[in-house]
């Protein structure tokens, strides 16, 4: 039987630490203050921890906590009303590349981490100028 990887990394109160690590770089950066710029546009920094280690432990196959409450793990979704960047998505890894090597977690399992986590930051890239697609202002013809 595989270990989850959730287990791997030392359980719910290592990915909490993770993530409130993670935060502590966003908000303490250059390389996050845009991050941050985001999260307050929304419902803030606070709901940003909670609700990323709810999403984690169920993506590293622990306690779907945000499942449970909102239904679904449609991580495109829950980023699609946010104008996220290519630079963005790379901010947001190095800043968890950081954390990750802060907390000291590595192995094969973390390096199989990252690679997801790129896959997935790269995916929410939804500005339209990182695609190459001109983006459409209120005075531009239809």
């Amino acid at each position: 039987m595989v270990e989850k990887l959730i287990d791997q990394i030392g359980g719910e109160a290592v990915l909490r630490a993770l993530v409130d690590r993670f935060y502590d770089i966003i908000e303490e950066t250059e390389t996050g203050s845009q991050i941050v710029k985001l999260h307050k546009r929304g419902h803030g920094m606070g709901h940003a921890r909670i609700e990323q280690f709810n999403f984690l432990s169920g993506f590293m196959g622990g306690r779907n906590y945000y499942l449970e409450k909102y239904g679904h793990m449609d991580v495109r979704g829950m980023h699609e009303h946010v104008p996220i960047t290519q630079q963005d998505a790379e901010n947001w890894l190095c800043c968890m590349d950081q954390a990750l090597d802060e907390m000291q977690l590595s192995g094969a399992h973390i390096e199989r981490l990252r690679r997801v986590f790129r896959r997935v930051a790269l995916l929410l890239v939804n500005s339209l100028a990182d695609w190459g697609e001109k983006q459409e202002t209120a005075s531009s013809p239809v």
